[in-house]
C-alpha cells in the first residue's frame, strides 16, 4: 500500500515538473507584448475621458515579467568596441560601473531613472573625470574626447546589462565631461583659487539626512563654484538684464567642476557615496509626475460631491494614469499628494477626496506585476543583483498610510519639516525580477 502511494506521489511531482517546465517554456516563447498585456492594470471606462500621457511626457509602464538569466548583465558576449582614444580609466572604476550598469538595467531604467539610474551616471561621470585628473591635471576634457568618452561609456555600461539609451533617459551629453562655461579647469589654478581644505573638510563625509536641511557640503561648494565663477575673463559687473543668469549658469557649471575636484580627492566607492547622497537632496524635493488633465474629477467630485462613487472612480481611474509613470520615494509622494490636492482644490473640490476614497501615498507611485504602490526609501540606494534573484531594489512598506489632503496654512516648508517614518520601524522589501519567484508564486 505504502508503494502505491509512493508511486502515485512520484507521478504527481514528475507531472507537476513537466507543467512547470512547459509553462516556464511558453512563457519564454512568448512576447515582452503579451506579458505586458496580461500584467498591466485595467483601466476602467472613465479612463476615456483622460488623455493618453505620451513617452516624452513620462516612462512607459514596463515590467519584464522574466529576470535575466543568472549573470547576464556581465557575461555579454559581445566585446564593446570602444575607441581606444578616452584617457578615463574603466578599469580603476570598475565596481562603479559595475553598479552602474545594474542600476541602469535596460528594462528597467526608465522606470528607476528618476531616483537611482540617472544620480547613479552622473556620480559615474563626475567620478570618471574627477580621477582621470589625478594624471592629466583637468577637470575636465575637451568637446572631441567628451564625445568619443561618453561612447565609450555608453558602450561600457551597455555590454554589461545597462540600457543603450541612456544618454536620452538621463539627458546626458557630451558636455557633461566638459568645464562648460566653468573659466577654472586646471588642478593647480583650482586649488589655488578656492579653500580647498575647507571644502574636503566639509564634504569629505556627509550624513546624507542631516545635510539637505544643513547644507554644509552644498554650502561649501556654492562657495567654491561662485570664487571659480568670478575668474572669468569677461567682468560680470557690466550693464544687461543677462549677466545675472548667465552668471548663474556659469556658477552651476563650476559647480560640476568641484564635485569633480572633491571625486579625485575620494576613492571611487566614498565619492559615489557623497555625490549620490548629494543629488538626493534636490531629488526629493519635487514630484516628478506629470498631471494629465483632471476636468473629469472636477465635474465628478466638484461642488460638494454630490456621488461619491462617481467621485471616487473618477479619483482611482485619474490616479491609474499617474501609476503608470514611475517609481518614486516617500517623500516624492508626499510632495505629488501635495501638488495634486492643491491643483484639485483649484476645481472647487473642497472635501478631502484622498479620505473619502482611500487614497495613500503608495497609490502615487508605478503598479503592475509583481508592485503594488513600490515606495523606494528616501535615501539613497542601488539597485542590486545576484544569480538567483537577478535585479532587485528596496521598497519602504512602512508607507500603507492616507494621503494628506493639503491645507494651505499647514503646508511643510521644505522637506526638512516631513517627518512620515520611524526609521526604527521601517520596514523594507526585496523587490527581486526573478524568474524563480515568479514561478513560485504561480504555482
Amino acid at each position: 500500500m505504502s508503494a502505491g502511494v509512493s508511486l502515485k506521489h512520484c507521478v504527481s511531482m514528475l507531472l507537476l515538473k513537466l507543467f512547470m517546465f512547459f509553462a516556464c517554456f511558453h512563457e519564454c516563447l512568448s512576447s515582452p507584448l503579451d506579458h505586458l498585456k496580461g500584467y498591466m492594470l485595467t483601466d476602467r471606462g472613465a479612463d476615456a475621458f483622460l488623455p493618453e500621457i505620451t513617452p516624452t511626457a513620462a516612462p512607459q509602464p514596463f515590467l519584464p515579467l522574466l529576470a535575466p538569466s543568472p549573470l547576464s548583465p556581465f557575461t555579454n558576449s559581445t566585446v564593446p568596441k570602444l575607441s581606444g582614444l578616452c584617457m578615463l580609466n574603466f578599469t580603476a572604476a570598475q565596481s562603479l560601473m559595475r553598479m552602474t550598469s545594474i542600476d541602469c538595467w535596460a528594462a528597467f531604467a526608465p522606470l528607476l531613472a528618476n531616483v537611482i539610474c540617472c544620480p547613479q551616471l552622473h556620480a559615474t561621470l563626475v567620478i570618471l573625470v574627477g580621477q582621470s585628473s589625478k594624471e592629466t591635471g583637468v577637470l575636465s576634457l575637451n568637446r572631441t574626447l567628451a564625445q568619443l568618452c561618453l561612447s565609450d561609456i555608453e558602450q561600457a555600461l551597455a555590454g554589461q546589462g545597462a540600457g543603450d539609451n541612456l544618454k536620452q533617459i538621463c539627458s546626458i551629453h557630451p558636455s557633461n565631461l566638459t568645464e562648460e562655461s566653468c573659466p577654472v579647469k586646471d588642478v593647480d589654478e583650482f586649488e589655488n583659487t578656492v579653500n580647498s581644505s575647507e571644502l574636503l573638510d566639509s564634504c569629505e563625509k556627509i550624513d546624507p539626512v542631516k545635510e539637505c536641511c544643513d547644507q554644509v557640503c552644498q554650502g561649501a561648494i556654492s562657495d567654491a563654484a561662485t570664487r571659480l565663477a568670478l575668474k572669468a575673463s569677461d567682468p560680470l559687473s557690466m550693464d544687461g538684464p543677462h549677466v545675472l543668469p548667465e552668471h548663474s549658469t556659469r556658477v552651476n557649471d563650476c559647480k560640476t567642476v568641484v564635485l569633480r575636484w572633491l571625486a579625485s580627492k575620494l576613492d571611487p566607492y566614498h565619492a559615489k557615496e557623497v555625490l549620490r547622497g548629494l543629488t538626493n537632496c534636490n531629488v526629493n524635493k519635487a514630484c516628478p509626475l506629470v498631471f494629465p488633465n483632471m476636468r473629469h474629477v472636477a465635474n465628478s467630485c466638484g461642488n460638494g460631491i454630490s456621488n461619491q462613487t462617481t467621485c471616487c472612480d473618477a479619483m482611482d481611474s485619474y490616479v491609474s494614469h499617474l501609476q503608470k509613470q514611475t517609481l518614486i520615494t516617500n517623500l516624492q509622494a508626499l510632495d505629488c499628494a501635495t501638488s495634486l490636492g492643491l491643483k484639485l482644490q483649484k476645481y472647487n473640490i473642497t472635501k478631502n477626496v484622498y479620505s473619502l476614497c482611500h487614497i495613500s501615498l503608495k497609490d502615487f507611485s508605478l503598479q503592475g506585476w509583481f508592485l503594488s504602490g513600490c515606495l523606494l526609501p528616501s535615501l539613497p540606494s542601488d539597485a542590486t543583483f545576484d544569480k538567483f534573484s537577478g535585479i532587485s531594489f528596496i521598497c519602504d512598506l512602512n508607507d500603507n498610510i492616507p494621503a494628506p489632503w493639503p491645507n494651505l496654512s499647514l503646508l511643510p516648508a521644505s522637506s526638512c519639516n516631513k517627518s512620515l517614518y520611524n526609521e526604527n520601524a521601517a520596514v523594507y522589501l526585496l523587490i527581486a525580477s526573478s524568474m524563480a519567484i515568479m514561478m513560485l508564486l504561480q504555482f
